[in-house]
C-alpha cells in the first residue's frame, strides 16, 4: 500500500444548508461549491464536504477533532465571532483541560460537534 497520504476530508450534513454554509463561511473556512447540495470547506491544509443531507442519528453522532495550535487563543476568537447569538442551536464551551491536553466545544447549527484541542 502506498502511504503518501495527502488528506482526509470527512462528509457531514446539514438540516439547513444554507444556514450551515454561511455558519462555516462565520467560523473561517474557505467554500468551493461543488454542485447544488455540496461544498467543500478549506482552513489552510484541512478540509471537509458539507452536503445537503440530514439524517438526525447520522448528524447527532458527528464528532470531528480539529486539532489547534493553543486552545485559549482559538477559545477566544470563537468567544469574539458571537456564533451562539448568530446562530439557533449553536453553542460553545468553555475549556476543558484533560490528562491528555486541552479542549472546547462548538456544535454546530445542526448539531455536528466539533471539539478544538490540542495535545500535551
Amino acid at each position: 500500500m502506498n502511504k503518501q497520504v495527502k488528506s482526509i476530508r470527512p462528509f457531514i450534513g446539514a438540516k439547513d444548508f444554507e444556514t450551515s454554509r454561511n455558519f462555516y463561511k462565520d467560523l473561517g473556512f474557505e467554500e468551493a461549491t461543488l454542485g447544488d447540495g455540496m461544498s467543500v470547506f478549506k482552513m489552510g491544509e484541512l478540509a471537509f464536504y458539507l452536503q445537503n443531507a440530514y439524517v438526525k442519528d447520522w448528524v447527532d453522532n458527528t464528532m470531528i477533532f480539529m486539532e489547534v495550535e493553543n486552545v485559549e487563543e482559538f477559545y477566544n476568537e470563537l468567544i469574539k465571532l458571537d456564533l451562539p447569538n448568530k446562530y439557533e442551536n449553536v453553542k460553545l464551551s468553555t475549556i476543558r483541560n484533560e490528562d491528555w491536553g486541552s479542549e472546547c466545544f462548538l456544535h454546530d447549527p445542526s448539531g455536528i460537534l466539533w471539539h478544538f484541542g490540542a495535545f500535551k
